[in-house]
């Protein structure tokens, strides 16, 4: 099957070479932590350096280390033209994991006999309605599966196409910049990394990076009117914690204790699909929170009561801090463990009442520890040499990628150093920090790029299938809280985060510019009927993306 039938014939010329990209890079496999993440970069740059402008200009692609071993890398590539000025093109290459394939894991990376093969198993079996719609999509040409054909190698290969259309134009005004990172879909070491490089790279290339489109993907279940947007931020995303510590007991005498599993419960009551507690403002409503991880920290059975009990949150945001989200968190966990134990207390009362028995003596209300409060209580028990013994143990961690396990692990490791006792709940913060972004209206900058995009819209809009809307924030996390950006998120998480190197701590000579999302939109990403929409983001896009450039770049400034 060649491309133009991937497609149903649908493309033309210019559309099915942004296809072929984006089936080629699908290909090369790139699972965040496998070799194929590491392999990717220099291919990639390989792949640009056939581009005639990256032949005759081989300086203009670089590539920045970022982390791991193999070691991953950054590509950055610019064409130029006149001026210092430069709008950058964002985009990440990793994927996530091609497990969820099954037995068409082999297929997973060939978009074309990935295709054909969904095709014959969807036809062959009964259906769910969500199977039914995706073999309707894949029949119709019209859609593109594999792993990482939306998420987002179609954003890049979008991005390419806009540098090969820049690079054909002979009078070229300013510059324009495609950034190509690793690991978005784990920590975004790569964005990190490059964000901390790009001032010493800007300056070695004589740019200045103005502002950035990253080109992450959206889903839409219905025609792509949804999906085909332009995201003015990017929501935000903390991941708040409370370990719990209880009072065991045996369970023949449960009122002798208190047990953590019951103070979780009444934690968790408070929190899951609580919409109160999602973030609102005038333009925009953000998921409310909901639980990651729920886990009794026993690794084996006995008849005792929970001692201690572990509960991870996601937390979206766009209107809240930091600080403001802690201080919700901390009074809403409060309040959750006391009702708990009140609760747990009254049942002893009645239980006293119909044995004539006392079940034992009334627990206290339940104590509310910071990460950083219980550090400090355990640096103050454990005496000289804590720090380094801290570190030591962080660093027996260092192998394992799951941040909850590190942080549990590094949480209950100080609650036995400061030997707290229950009933007590320690708050904090187990990942990355992932800040919410916007445009300001009052920054000219900011207002400069909300016009490119207007104008570039206005010329698309006339088409019923290219048209675009305004869209706050964008709902999926992403590199894009890092993108131009240098928050940190303050001293609540550095101080409340046990893992070190989820710290974010961006210099101070870190880059700052506005930034917008506009991508491909498709169905189901991560999942193993992932599948972009082609005419959109083979079409549609880079001609987007292009023509807001050429606005950017050439509009007068001031």
């Amino acid at each position: 099957m060649n491309s133009a039938q991937a497609t149903g014939g649908s493309l033309g010329p210019e559309a099915r070479r942004v296809e072929e990209l984006a089936l080629r890079m699908v290909s090369w496999r790139s699972e965040t932590g496998a070799p194929g993440e590491a392999e990717f970069a220099p291919r990639f740059a390989e792949m640009l350096r056939e581009i005639p402008y990256f032949r005759d200009h081989p300086e203009d692609i670089r590539l920045v280390d970022s982390h791991g071993d193999p070691l991953t890398r950054s590509v950055v590539a610019v064409v130029r033209g006149r001026g210092a000025r430069t709008l950058a093109l964002a985009g990440h290459f990793d994927t996530v994991s091609t497990e969820n394939y099954h037995e068409l894991r082999d297929l997973s990376c060939d978009g074309l006999a990935l295709r054909a093969a969904l095709i014959a198993d969807l036809s062959g079996r009964p259906r769910s309605a969500r199977e039914d719609r995706a073999l309707e999509d894949l029949r119709s040409g019209d859609f593109l599966p594999g792993r990482g054909m939306l998420d987002m190698k179609s954003g890049i290969a979008a991005g390419v196409a806009c540098l090969e259309r820049f690079a054909a134009q002979a009078d070229r005004e300013g510059n324009l910049m495609l950034l190509a990172t690793p690991d978005e879909e784990r920590e975004s070491r790569g964005m990190r990394s490059l964000r901390d490089a790009l001032p010493g790279l800007a300056r070695d290339l004589g740019l200045t990076i103005a502002a950035a489109v990253n080109m992450d993907v959206t889903s839409d279940q219905g025609d792509g009117s949804e999906g085909r947007a332009v995201y003015a931020g990017t929501i935000g995303k903390l991941l708040p914690f409370a370990l719990i510590v209880g009072l065991s007991s045996h369970a023949s005498y449960p009122y002798e204790g208190v047990s953590a599993l019951a103070m979780a419960g009444g934690v968790l009551t408070r929190f899951e699909g609580a919409a109160a507690l999602a973030d609102a403002d005038a333009r925009d409503v953000s998921p409310p929170p909901i639980c990651l991880e729920a886990r009794d920290l026993r690794d084996g059975y006995e008849a005792t009561t929970p001692e201690r009990f572990w509960l991870a949150f996601n937390w979206l945001y766009h209107a809240m801090d930091p600080e403001a989200l802690f201080a919700r968190f901390r009074a809403e966990v409060a309040a959750g463990a006391a009702e708990a134990v009140d609760r747990f207390a009254a049942e002893a009362r009645r239980f006293s009442e119909m044995t004539g028995q006392s079940g034992g003596a009334a627990p206290h209300p339940p104590r509310l520890l910071s990460f950083a409060e219980l550090k400090a209580e355990a640096a103050a028990e454990f005496g000289a040499g804590f720090d380094a013994a801290y570190a030591a143990e962080e660093a027996g961690s260092a192998g394992v990628d799951n941040p909850l396990a590190v942080s549990r692990r590094l949480t209950a490791w100080l609650v036995d150093r400061a030997r707290l006792s229950g009933p007590a709940v320690v708050v904090g913060f187990a990942g990355l920090h992932y800040p919410a972004t916007g445009l300001d209206p009052a920054d000219p900058d900011h207002q400069a790029l909300r016009r490119a995009v207007e104008a570039a819209r206005a010329e698309l809009c006339a088409a019923p299938d290219r048209s675009l809307v305004w869209k706050p924030y964008f709902q999926g996390i992403s590199d894009m809280s890092f993108l131009g950006q240098a928050a940190s998120g303050g001293e609540v998480v550095r101080a409340n985060t046990p893992i070190s190197r989820l710290i974010d701590l961006p210099p101070a000579e870190a880059l700052r510019f506005p930034a917008v999302n506009i991508g491909p939109w498709g169905r189901e990403f991560h999942q193993r009927l992932e599948r972009v929409h082609a005419p959109y983001a083979f079409a549609a896009l880079p001609e987007l993306v292009s023509r807001l450039a050429r606005h950017f770049l050439t509009a007068p400034r001031g």
